[in-house]
């Protein structure tokens, strides 16, 4: 998603960086946090793109960050980046609290001060935590090694953890709910971001296969079936990724504060979730076996969609809020959820 306000040569730095490094690992490397590759971008300034100068950020924004997102997404780079500086980071600077060099990710607690499925925590040197009291939230910066963390990982080799925390143990600095409420629907719009770039390399491969493989000796995108395929998955791709522009650019402009932000989000992401279903139906239909092989690079990018689209609130869970918003506003105020 290079939206137009991401400068060419920062688009280039991003994508010629984690292509070099795609190009220089073996494609079955784990999903596992790289040293050399998170000092090399640090040293860039990507490691916290979004970061306050003052803290030793880039003082980039959200398309910037989305521009990244895309290009480790298209090269098969999977670190915490969003994790850590979308969130994590975020969060701190916005509790006023101090941001170092040490690697983040964030995770919400329940009542009995449990968190599953966090990002990332079991290769992360702090964890962001957030928990509530009497009411109120509480924030606060601890060590990895003060927490109880069961690695895990998704369908795709990420680590998705299990943390326990004591939460007596923790010192927290109260955060307003609201800054809680952003927490959530950024945590939901970096994964709209990456599925619907996982999207849009499923459909670059198919349109290649298509166009490159002959049968009956004409090539497949001669055959009326395949089009049919094809012109599926790009109005899918193309519907969810209108979609989450639509929520991002709401998102920055009201420095996420617009009314019906929620809204657009839940859209956003019932739209990639569904679209996700198509699109790596009618990928694997288009390249036959060869797409489900190692080799190939399809699966790298369906399996994803397919992994990402549940985190953060499952598709049934986004289709619902859709559906209650819209109930909520009644006939007359549901122009104004779709353009507020």
């Amino acid at each position: 998603m290079n939206a137009p306000e991401v400068e060419p040569a920062l688009a280039d730095m991003m994508d010629a960086v984690l292509a070099e490094t795609r190009a220089s690992r073996s494609p079955r490397v784990p999903a596992r946090r790289d040293p050399e590759l998170w000092r090399r971008l640090d040293e860039l300034g990507l490691v916290r793109l979004t970061g306050d100068e003052r803290s030793g950020g880039s003082g980039a924004g959200w398309y910037e960050a989305a521009a990244l997102q895309a290009a480790a997404v298209r090269h098969g780079i999977r670190i915490p980046l969003a994790e850590h500086d979308l969130l994590a980071c975020w969060l701190l600077e916005s509790a006023g609290l101090a941001v170092d060099g040490a690697v983040r990710t964030v995770c919400l607690l329940d009542g009995h001060g449990h968190a599953a499925g966090v990002p990332w925590a079991s290769g992360a040197e702090r964890v962001v935590v957030v928990w509530q009291v009497a009411g109120e939230y509480l924030v606060a910066d601890a060590a990895a090694e003060h927490l109880d963390i069961t690695p895990g990982t998704n369908m795709i080799g990420e680590p998705r953890d299990a943390v326990v925390a004591d939460r007596a143990s923790l010192s927290g600095v109260p955060v307003p709910t609201d800054r809680i409420a952003q927490l959530r629907l950024k945590c939901a719009l970096v994964r709209s971001i990456q599925v619907c770039a996982a999207m849009d390399e499923a459909l670059a491969l198919s349109l290649d296969h298509v166009t490159s493989r002959e049968q009956f000796g004409r090539p497949l995108s001669r055959f009326q079936a395949v089009q049919h395929l094809i012109s599926d998955i790009a109005a899918e791709a193309a519907l969810a990724r209108s979609a989450t522009e639509a929520a991002l650019s709401a998102a920055v402009s009201s420095d996420w504060s617009a009314p019906h932000l929620e809204f657009l989000v839940a859209a956003a992401r019932s739209c990639t979730g569904h679209a996700a279903t198509v699109v790596v139906r009618n990928t694997h239909q288009v390249h036959g076996a060869i797409g489900t092989t190692n080799e190939h690079r399809l699966h790298e990018f369906t399996r994803a969609a397919l992994a990402w689209r549940s985190e953060f609130g499952s598709v049934k869970y986004w289709d619902d809020r859709v559906t209650d918003m819209a109930l909520q506003a009644g006939a007359n105020g549901l122009w104004s959820l779709i353009s507020p």
